[in-house]
């Protein structure tokens, strides 16, 4: 007689696989740390995935899904080709990882409204960094492990969010509009590195504040766009 699979047991696999990931990391992660996360046996996570890789590479697909994780057709999960893995950061990285206001900004020939326009950018940063908040988590704690990924990750996505970032800082500080710095890409990093922290970083703080959603989004923005104004005269 065939075996009956919960067919909820795959959502809690990819969320106990996901926590163990961003607690250790791709390399010390094993199949055996996953099943004692969930208090099964070992075996029985071979059940719905064939090898680590295949882990990990469900973790990285379903990470920030709406809704319950749904059991595939087909188990267990084989483990990805050679490259597909990093392909599918890739696109996820092209596809949602876009910033349309600050390249609608960086083509716009007059500026008016740069205090609206720098919210905007900023807001849109922010809302899309919680958006993915645990895929980022998860790329940053097992780029480390992984440098075919970290390859990926840093190029693609957080060297081209900085540059974009540094060029819009550096324009506008030319034009008068924002203050000016030493160093643009000095600046960039700062802005992003504190919208990191509040949009993804601070959900796994150690030590967590009990701190309202909207709050933290508000305080950080207007930080923000208080230090990069130009000061009046």
């Amino acid at each position: 007689m065939a075996r009956t699979i919960p067919v909820d047991r795959f959502h809690s696999l990819i969320e106990a696989a996901t926590a163990v990931f961003v607690e250790q990391g791709y390399r010390r992660t094993q199949i055996a740390d996953v099943a004692a996360r969930m208090g099964v046996a070992k075996g029985s996570v071979y059940t719905y995935v064939e090898s680590k890789e295949a882990l990990f590479d469900c973790a990285l697909r379903h990470a920030d899904s709406p809704g319950p994780i749904q059991l595939p057709d087909t188990l267990p999960v084989a483990t990805p080709l050679p490259g597909n893995t990093l392909e599918t950061v890739r696109q996820r990285v092209a596809e949602e990882g876009a910033l349309p206001s600050l390249l609608a900004a960086l083509s716009r020939a007059r500026v008016t409204g740069v205090h609206s326009e720098l919210e905007t950018i900023l807001g849109e940063l922010y809302d899309t960094l919680a958006r993915h908040r645990t895929a980022i988590k998860l790329l940053d704690r097992c780029a480390h492990d992984y440098p075919e990924l970290a390859k990926v990750w840093n190029r693609e996505g957080r060297e081209g969010a900085l540059s974009l970032l540094a060029r819009y800082l550096e324009d506008r500080a030319r034009r008068g509009r924002l203050r000016r710095f030493e160093d643009s890409a000095i600046a960039a990093r700062i802005v992003l590195e504190t919208v990191v922290f509040w949009a993804v970083h601070r959900h796994w703080d150690p030590s967590p504040q009990a701190i309202d959603e909207a709050s933290a989004k508000r305080t950080a923005l207007a930080f923000l766009v208080g230090a990069l104004m130009k000061e009046p005269q």
